[in-house]
C-alpha cells in the first residue's frame, strides 16, 4: 500500500509539473521550422480588418481610442469594427462620439463576445482579420509585422506577444505576470516546431477565409485560432506583433475570471473533438501537454496532497496530522496576505483550483456566454 501511495503521489506531482517545466524542455529539443518572412509592410492597411468587442469599458476606452487613432493615421485604409454588448456605462456612445473612424455595431443587449465577433467578422472586408480586446493597446508597427508573417503562404494565423503592465503590484498580479511569461515561452517553442495550440484573444490574427462557424457558447479566440491548425495551416507566434494589457490585481476578480475562462475553454474543447482527432500525432501531443493536462492540474494537486498525507500516516501518524495542519495554516496565511512567497504559492494553488471548478461546471453543462471587465486592473 505504501509503495502504491508513493507512486500515485509521484505521478500527481509529475502531472502538475509537466505542462510548465518538462513539456517546454521537450519542445526545446525538437528541430525548428522557421517561416519565410517577407520584407513587406502593411501598406495603407487595406488588407486588414481590426475587430474588438466592448462591454462597460468606459475606463479603458480613452486610451484605446487614442491608440486606434494612431493606427488609423499610420494605416489610413485600415478597417476598424467594434461590437458593443449592451454597455450601461456609455461605452458605445464614447466610441461613436470620439472614434468616428470605427464602425460600431450595437448589440442591443447582452449577447456575448462570441456572438459579437461573429457579427464583426461577417461584416469585415479585409482578407486578414486582427482580433483584440477593448482594454488592449497595439504597438504602432503591429500590422507591418503581421504582413511580414503572412508572406509565408503556410501561415494561416499569427499570435502576437502580450506584454502585461502592473506585474509588480499584488501577488495576484505578480503571479499572473510570471504565468504569462511562461505561457509566452511555451508558445514560442510551439510556434518554432510548427503551430501554437490556440491564441489569446488579446492579440491574434487569421486569414478571413479560415474563419469558422461556431455557437455563442464557445470561447471564440480558442475556436477561431485552432481552426487554423485544423485546416492544415500554421498558427505561429510573432514577438514583433506587440500588445499591452493591464493585469488583474484583485484575487477575487482573477479567481472568477479563471473559472469562467476554464469553463468556456473546456466546453470549446469538447465541441471540436472530431477535429482534434484528425490532427497530426505531434499536434495531438502538444495539445494534450499544453491544454488537457492543465485543465486537471487542480485535481492532481488535491489527490497528490491526499496520497502523500495518507502515505505519511501509515508510517508516522502524528507527523501526518502536523503536516496537514501546516498545509491548512499556510493556506490561511496565503489567503490573508497579498505579497510574499506563501501568498504567491496560494495564488498558484487557487489558479489550479479555479480552473478545475470551471472544468467541472462545463462538464455539468454550465456555460458562460457574457463577460464583465475586471474592476481591479492595475
Amino acid at each position: 500500500m505504501l509503495i502504491l501511495l508513493s507512486a500515485l503521489t509521484a505521478l500527481c506531482i509529475l502531472a502538475v509539473i509537466y505542462p510548465y517545466a518538462l513539456y517546454p524542455a521537450v519542445l526545446a529539443l525538437i528541430p525548428k521550422r522557421p517561416i519565410a518572412r517577407g520584407i513587406v509592410d502593411a501598406g495603407d492597411g487595406s488588407r486588414f480588418s481590426l475587430l474588438f468587442c466592448a462591454y462597460n469599458e468606459a475606463a479603458s476606452l480613452p486610451d484605446k481610442i487614442a491608440n486606434l487613432r494612431e493606427l488609423k493615421l499610420r494605416y489610413p485604409e485600415l478597417e476598424i469594427l467594434s461590437f458593443d454588448d449592451g454597455s450601461s456605462d456609455g461605452s458605445a456612445d464614447m466610441i461613436e462620439r470620439d472614434a468616428p473612424f470605427v464602425r460600431l455595431i450595437r448589440g442591443g443587449g447582452r449577447n456575448g463576445k462570441a456572438h459579437g465577433m461573429k457579427l464583426l467578422a461577417a461584416e469585415a472586408r479585409g482578407d486578414l482579420l486582427v482580433f483584440t480586446d477593448a482594454n488592449v493597446l497595439l504597438h504602432i508597427e503591429s500590422l507591418d509585422k503581421l504582413a511580414a508573417c503572412y508572406a509565408d503562404t503556410e501561415v494561416g494565423g499569427v499570435c502576437g506577444a502580450l506584454h502585461y503592465m502592473g506585474a509588480d503590484g499584488s501577488s495576484t498580479a505578480a503571479v499572473g505576470g510570471l504565468y504569462w511569461r511562461l505561457e509566452e515561452l511555451i508558445k514560442d517553442l510551439e510556434s518554432g516546431t510548427g503551430s501554437v495550440m490556440g491564441a489569446d484573444g488579446s492579440i491574434f490574427s487569421v486569414r478571413r477565409a479560415l474563419y469558422p462557424q461556431f455557437p455563442d457558447t464557445v470561447l471564440d479566440d480558442f475556436t477561431v485560432s485552432m481552426q487554423v491548425v485544423f485546416s492544415g495551416q500554421r498558427l505561429i507566434k510573432s514577438n514583433d506583433v506587440i500588445a499591452y494589457e493591464r493585469l488583474v490585481a484583485a484575487r477575487s476578480d482573477e479567481f472568477s475570471r479563471k473559472i469562467r475562462i476554464a469553463a468556456r475553454a473546456f466546453h470549446t474543447h469538447t465541441s471540436f473533438s472530431e477535429k482534434r482527432a484528425r490532427m497530426s500525432s505531434f499536434n495531438q501531443f502538444k495539445y494534450f501537454s499544453h491544454k488537457t493536462l492543465r485543465w486537471f492540474g487542480g485535481c492532481f494537486l488535491i489527490f497528490g496532497v491526499i496520497f502523500s498525507l495518507t502515505a505519511t500516516a501509515l508510517l508516522y501518524p502524528m507527523l501526518s496530522v502536523l503536516l496537514a495542519l501546516a498545509v491548512v495554516i499556510c493556506v490561511l496565511i496565503g489567503l490573508r496576505s497579498s505579497s510574499g512567497a506563501i501568498s504567491s504559492l496560494t495564488e498558484i494553488m487557487l489558479a489550479m483550483i479555479a480552473t478545475l471548478i470551471g472544468v467541472l461546471r462545463s462538464v455539468r453543462g454550465h456555460t458562460f456566454v457574457t463577460w464583465s471587465p475586471a474592476k481591479s486592473r492595475d
